[in-house]
């Protein structure tokens, strides 16, 4: 299992939100590259970016940080928020960029990702952020009627690999992962699960590398030091 330490930019800030809103948002570190540089030091080969005001302004706005990353590290860089379009595909992948999420547009033009797919094949993730079982949208702003799952099959059937579930209710809070949802998913689909939400401590990185998942996102749990990030990288191998 690969472990992604997270890094969410909003005004060019690293920050983390709680239950995805917005006026929650507090900054957790000082500079994004030291911090990218600090997990390359844990042994991280991944990192799950994710542009914010891109997600609530539905398009690309912290571009250069992510490239930034990409160009001028080792890790492998997966970027989600505002992704609406193959021209911010490209974008991103021809700058270096690892893996492109894309989030709403799963849902609300599910010929992109087709498009994508065909194009880009398994650099192509799909991000599916849910409340109580429902997917929701545009910056976790808009709740819709759509089961996770669901959506998450009719992913499968266009040739999606990879699917980044969040659990909004859980994320940032360091309430542990929704197991029940991530297993339920896990036995619908045969998609590369990445657990995203609610990670705490190191009993999370054990219960998603039980289930047999793909990778787990952590982003408070290492900010706020509750979970040890060389710790589960070294579980996950």
């Amino acid at each position: 299992m690969i472990i992604l330490p997270a890094i969410d930019i909003k005004d060019g800030n690293c920050v983390r939100l709680v239950q995805g809103d917005y006026g929650t948002a507090h900054k957790v570190a000082e500079d994004y590259m030291k911090t990218a540089q600090s997990f390359i030091e844990a042994g991280a080969e991944w990192i799950h970016m994710v542009d914010l005001d891109g997600a609530k302004d539905a398009k690309p706005v912290n571009t250069n940080i992510f490239l930034d990353v990409a160009k001028n590290t080792s890790l492998k860089v997966e970027v989600g928020g505002g992704i609406r379009n193959l021209d911010t595909i490209e974008l991103y992948l021809t700058g270096g960029v690892a893996r492109v999420i894309l989030g709403s547009v799963a849902l609300k033009n599910p010929e992109l990702v087709e498009q994508a797919v065909k194009e880009y094949g398994d650099k192509i993730a799909v991000g599916i952020d849910a409340k109580n079982g429902f997917v929701a949208v545009e910056g976790w702003l808009d709740a819709s009627h759509v089961n996770y799952i669901a959506l998450a099959q009719e992913m499968q059937k266009m040739g999606v690999k990879t699917i980044i579930f969040t659990d909004i209710s859980k994320d940032g809070t360091l309430s542990g992962v929704n197991q029940e949802q991530l297993q339920a998913l896990h036995e619908s689909v045969t998609c590369n699960i990445i657990a995203s939400g609610g990670v705490h401590n190191i009993s999370d990185i054990i219960a998603c590398a039980n289930m047999g998942l793909y990778g787990t996102i952590c982003g408070k749990s290492l900010y706020q030091g509750t979970l040890n990030l060389k710790d589960a990288i070294a579980y996950a191998k």
